[in-house]
């Protein structure tokens, strides 16, 4: 941990590498801005900036914003809201040459945008390495939106790009009509679906950011109240740390946790492969996804997973991790 100027604490961040970005999409009024602010109350130190097209849309809470300027909101802890206007990539990159860096960035679209357009764009931007996409419907009226004949494509496709889906206000329908949707989401989208009110989901779901412990540099995960059931309707979480000894094959192990049934929500891990090197594997429900190490790791390998609403399958992962070993 080290000080901030204003006397607050952030924790020091690993040498500087691809910055994680998180899509976050949906139609309009899903509850992205919701989702979002929940987030940044929830950043715990961690410095993200948040991109949005239309900033005066934009609904950061109140009492979050530090300062504002014409294209900028500063957020308490070190966050970042900003525009990116007609240039996307030229706003990436101011962000990804910050003088003290970002460790995540997340871009809200607009309720009409297709994620997997955004996505493409994205992928063009040196030094930012696409994380998720992840799509909240709204509980109430996503069935509704989806068969419109006007907007009905794009909430349908939408959803189709989602990594996972957060089937957000669960609060305000009965269980059997909240079943019903999430089965009927099943239908449209092979990517997990997260139950959530007013925006509550860990930002160890959302982004995915587990923990390297300094002098191993091996990731680990504290379970603390934000993986913890939050007493209304919402996922209840299932987190552990899985040992992954010797050499695996990343590509083999990423394979096997993608392909689990019920899916993963997230996975996260160092191990070492056939040829001596650790290798970081990630998981966003059914998308896999392979990086080097990140600098300075050593140690054994290790894994992290979630599940939502299930326990975690222990014994599959296992496998998994044993089917991979070279």
């Amino acid at each position: 941990m080290r000080a901030r100027p204003d006397g607050s604490q952030r924790r020091d961040v690993a040498p500087r590498g691809p910055i994680p970005l998180t899509i976050l999409g949906g139609y309009l009024g899903a509850g992205k801005t919701t989702v979002l602010n929940h987030l940044l109350r929830h950043a715990g130190g961690r410095r993200i900036a948040v991109v949005v097209n239309d900033f005066g849309s934009v609904n950061i809470d109140a009492d979050l914003i530090e300062a504002r300027s014409a294209d900028a909101i500063s957020i308490a802890g070190g966050c970042v809201c900003c525009s990116f206007g007609d240039d996307l990539l030229e706003t990436l990159q101011s962000l990804r040459n910050a003088a003290e860096p970002f460790e995540q960035i997340v871009i809200e679209t607009s309720g009409v945008a297709l994620p997997r357009n955004l996505r493409a764009t994205v992928s063009l931007a040196p030094g930012i390495t696409v994380a998720a996409t992840i799509v909240v419907a709204d509980a109430e009226s996503v069935r509704r939106q989806a068969g419109d004949r006007y907007v009905g494509e794009t909430v349908r496709e939408q959803l189709q790009c989602a990594d996972l889906l957060l089937l957000a206000k669960s609060d305000l329908l009965p269980p059997q009509a909240l079943d019903a949707v999430e089965s009927w989401l099943h239908t449209h989208s092979t990517a997990p679906v997260l139950r959530c009110t007013d925006g509550a989901v860990p930002v160890e779901v959302l982004l995915g950011v587990f923990e390297r412990a300094p002098r191993t540099g091996m990731v680990t995960l504290g379970l603390a109240a934000s993986l913890r059931p939050q007493g209304h309707a919402g996922a209840c979480y299932d987190a552990e740390t899985f040992e992954v000894q010797g050499e695996v094959d990343p590509q083999r192990l990423a394979d096997a946790l993608a392909a689990l049934s019920p899916p993963l929500v997230r996975a996260k891990g160092l191990v070492r492969g056939a040829d001596g090197r650790l290798h970081a594997v990630q998981l966003v429900g059914r998308r896999a996804s392979l990086a080097p190490a990140p600098a300075g790791a050593d140690g054994g390998g290790r894994l992290v997973a979630i599940s939502a609403g299930l326990p975690l399958d222990r014994d599959a992962i296992g496998a998994a991790i044993a089917a991979a070993r070279v």
